[in-house]
């Protein structure tokens, strides 16, 4: 597991650890698992550089959001921040998920977290869930934004064909829906820990909820397990779309 930041000072800290244990098990859990597919003669199109997925929305969990959040540097926080904007805005005017999903895709782009130049994640240690557990079991480039849109009639029947013929999606999509599958703790024990300190829940999404860390009052609301006080300090900061954000 890999070491936890300097965090003995935040009342969070126990839940930080938790996720962090949660993260390494699903780490070994899916390296085990990719290991024998490949030995099996499947393949996994994902590697070092890649970044063809890092302009997806993101959704997590609070307590994913306060891990990832301890360790980036006020330059990244602040690059969170303008990116929760821009999620807002977007929910505002998005015509349903699918809109949304594609308008965040080609207008507002990759994470602030993502280095152009390698592609590598910055805060590669503390990455949410969704980051994790997202591998490709046919080419990258389906991954692309436009590559699916763009396909013609016979392209995505193609496609469709490769997608039912691949053991390792769940025949709708070119995902792997098995280190998806492997993933269900992580989730779970978010919502175990949350629960259990805060008497609540938080989900969204994660440039919203990490941007929503760094706000006392918010926090204090949420420790405090006063969900509807929550809400309105996250609506006073102009962080709130109940499509993003959900307190309960």
């Amino acid at each position: 597991m890999p070491p936890l930041p300097a965090l003995t000072s935040s009342p969070d800290q126990p839940m930080l650890a938790a996720m962090a244990r949660a993260y390494a098990a699903y780490g070994q859990k899916a390296g085990r698992w990719i290991a024998h597919f490949t030995r099996q003669g499947g393949a996994v199109h994902c590697h070092s550089g890649c970044f063809h997925c890092c302009d997806f929305p993101v959704r997590c969990s609070l307590a994913e959001a306060l891990l990832t959040a301890s360790a980036l540097s006020r330059e990244q926080l602040s690059a969170m921040k303008v990116r929760a904007f821009e999620v807002i805005a977007n929910a505002h005017t998005a015509h349903g998920w699918d809109d949304y999903f594609q308008q965040h895709r080609r207008e507002i782009g990759y994470c602030p977290l993502l280095d152009r130049q390698t592609g590598a994640c910055t805060a590669y240690e503390v990455r949410p869930t969704r980051c994790r557990d997202t591998f490709s079991a046919l080419s990258a480039d389906y991954c692309r934004v436009g590559t699916l849109e763009n396909l013609n009639r016979h392209q995505k029947a193609e496609y469709a064909r490769e997608v039912r013929a691949n053991p390792a999606t769940d025949g709708l999509s070119h995902y792997v829906a098995k280190l998806e599958d492997l993933s269900g703790p992580i989730w779970d024990t978010a919502a175990r820990v949350m629960h259990s300190a805060w008497g609540l829940e938080v989900w969204g999404d994660f440039w919203v909820l990490t941007t929503l860390t760094q706000d006392a009052a918010f926090m204090a609301a949420v420790r405090g397990g006063q969900a509807a006080k929550a809400v309105k300090r996250a609506k006073v900061l102009g962080l709130w779309n109940a499509e993003i954000v959900e307190i309960g």
